[in-house]
C-alpha cells in the first residue's frame, strides 16, 4: 500500500479539484452504475468514489488499500456521464485517481510491477513484438499445444476465468491489415474522402480479418483509405490502469503518423480505443506544445458505423431474399456509446442490411463485464454482469449478437459458451457482419 500521506499528495497534484467539486450528490448516476447496481453499496456509485477522491484530497480520509481497492473495482464505462446533469467527466477524474495511485502504492503482490512493465512499456507500444505474439499465439494454437494443453488438464493450473477466456481466443495471426492489403486502398466508385484507419494493436493480431473486412467496407462506401504503418498502440488500457505517462507517448506517435498521412478522418473499429483516439487532447492538455495537433487528431475520430451513415455512400447489400433470413440483436460498447455518443449508427446499418431482422436486447447498453481487462483483474463482479447479460441475450433468441467492440466480443463468446449456446447464437464484430451481407459481387 502506498503511504497515505504520499498518494495524498499526488492526488492533490493530480486531480482536477473544480471538475471533482462540479458533483452535486444529486445521484442521477447511481441506476446507471453497474457495481452499485449489483450492490447497493454507496462507495460502489459514481456519486461514492468522488466523495472518497475528494475526501483524500481534502485530508478528511487516510487514502489507504479500501481507498485503492475501490478506485479499480470501478468499470470504467462511464455510463454515469450521460445521466450527469452537471457533466462532471467522471472517467477523467478516475483515470487521474489510478495513476496517482500507480505512482506510490506498494499493494501489488512483487510479481505484478514486472509484468505491468513487460505488457505496457514493452509489449503494446512495438508493433513488432506484437506481431510476434501473433505468431507465437498462432503456433500454439495450430501446433496442437492448445489442444494438448486442455485435454491434459494443464490449463487448471490456471485460475479458472483465465482458462475460460484461452478456451475461445479467435485465431491469431502474425499478419495484420497491413500485410493483407497493403497501406493504402482505393475508393470504389466515386470519392467522399480520404479516411486513416486506425488498425489497433490486440485487434490486429486477434482480429486480423475484422481489420480486412473494415477496410474493405469503407472502400465500398467511397473511401479511400489509408493505415499508417508508424501507428501505434491506442493507449486506453495504459490511461485506464494508471500508466498516464506511457499513455502520452503513444498518443503523440499516433498523432504525428495521421497528421503525416493528411487524412479527413481517423477511424476506429474498436468502441474502448476510439473513446481514448477522441480524448487525445484532454490527454495532451497540460503540454502547450501538443495544444493544436491532438485538437486536430481528436476531432477527426469517428466510429465505423458512424462515418459509414453519416459520410459513406450507401453500402451494396445484396438483394433481399438472396441470402437466408436471419435474426441479430445488438450489445452497446460502453465507451462507443457513452463517450463517442455512437449508439445509433450501428442499429441503423443493421436494420438496413439485407434478410435481417434486427431485435433490440433489453439494458442493451448496460456494460457486458469486460471493461478492458476488468473480467481478468476483477472476475467474480465481471462474471455477475455477464450472466445479467446472456440473460438479456438469451431473451431475443437471435442468431447473432452483434457488437463494435473486441473486448466485448470476446466477453459475448465467453457468455454465449457458457450458456451452452454454440450454435444457437454466434457473437460477431458489426464489420464483419455486414460485409458478410454484401452482395457477393463485392467481395
Amino acid at each position: 500500500m502506498a503511504s497515505a500521506a504520499q498518494l495524498q499528495e499526488s492526488l492533490r497534484l493530480k486531480l482536477d479539484y473544480e471538475e471533482l467539486t462540479n458533483c452535486m450528490r444529486c445521484g442521477f448516476c447511481l441506476p446507471h452504475c453497474p457495481t452499485f447496481k449489483e450492490t447497493g453499496v454507496e462507495a460502489e456509485s459514481p456519486r461514492g468514489r468522488l466523495a472518497l477522491m475528494k475526501a483524500a484530497v481534502d485530508g478528511v480520509l487516510e487514502p489507504g488499500a479500501g481507498f485503492e481497492d475501490q478506485m479499480y473495482h470501478c468499470l470504467g464505462c462511464r455510463a454515469c456521464e450521460p445521466a450527469c446533469p452537471a457533466d462532471v467527466k467522471y472517467g477523467h477524474l478516475i483515470e487521474q485517481t489510478r495513476d496517482a495511485i500507480e505512482e506510490h502504492t506498494t499493494q501489488h503482490r512483487w510479481w505484478i510491477k514486472p509484468i505491468r512493465s513487460l505488457v505496457f512499456k514493452q509489449l503494446f507500444p512495438s508493433q513488432k513484438r506484437m506481431k510476434l505474439l501473433g505468431y507465437s499465439l498462432r503456433f500454439y494454437q495450430q501446433s496442437g499445444l492448445q489442444k494438448l494443453a486442455q485435454g491434459t488438464g494443464l490449463m487448471k493450473m490456471f485460475p479458472a476465468h483465465m482458462a475460460e477466456m484461452e478456451a475461445i481466443l479467435p485465431e491469431a495471426s502474425g499478419k495484420g491489415v497491413i500485410e493483407r492489403l497493403g497501406s493504402f486502398v482505393p475508393a470504389k466508385g466515386a470519392k467522399v474522402g480520404t479516411v486513416g484507419m486506425f488498425r489497433g494493436c490486440l485487434m490486429d493480431v486477434l482480429f486480423t480479418q475484422t481489420n480486412v473486412h473494415t477496410v474493405e467496407l469503407l472502400s465500398e462506401a467511397g473511401f479511400d483509405v489509408v493505415i499508417p504503418e508508424a501507428q501505434n498502440c491506442c493507449g486506453a488500457l495504459h490511461a485506464h490502469s494508471g500508466e498516464t505517462s506511457q499513455a502520452k507517448e503513444l498518443a503523440k506517435r499516433n498523432i504525428e503518423a495521421f497528421q503525416a498521412a493528411g487524412v479527413d478522418y481517423i477511424v476506429s473499429n474498436a468502441g474502448g480505443c476510439g473513446a481514448i483516439l477522441m480524448e487525445y487532447d484532454h490527454l495532451l492538455h497540460d503540454e502547450p506544445a501538443w495544444k493544436e495537433s491532438s485538437a486536430w487528431f481528436a476531432k477527426r475520430v469517428k466510429d465505423l458505423s458512424a462515418i459509414l451513415v453519416e459520410r459513406g455512400h450507401k453500402l451494396p447489400f445484396a438483394e433481399a431474399g438472396s441470402q437466408p433470413e436471419v435474426s441479430v440483436t445488438y450489445q452497446d460498447s460502453c465507451h462507443l456509446r457513452n463517450v463517442m455518443k455512437g449508439g445509433s449508427a450501428p442499429r441503423q446499418l443493421l436494420n438496413s442490411a439485407s434478410s435481417c431482422s434486427f431485435i433490440e436486447m433489453k439494458d442493451a447498453g448496460s456494460c457486458c463485464g469486460s471493461a478492458g481487462i476488468y473480467n481478468l483483474t476483477q472476475p467474480e463482479m465481471a462474471g455477475q454482469l455477464l450472466e445479467k447479460k446472456m440473460t438479456n441475450a438469451n431473451a431475443t433468441n437471435a442468431r447473432y449478437l452483434v457488437t463494435s467492440n473486441p473486448g466485448c466480443l470476446l466477453q459475448m463468446k465467453l457468455g454465449i459458451a457458457k450458456h451452452g449456446q454454440q450454435g444457437k447464437m454466434e457473437a460477431v464484430h458489426i464489420a464483419d457482419f455486414l460485409h458478410e451481407r454484401l452482395a457477393q459481387s463485392t467481395h
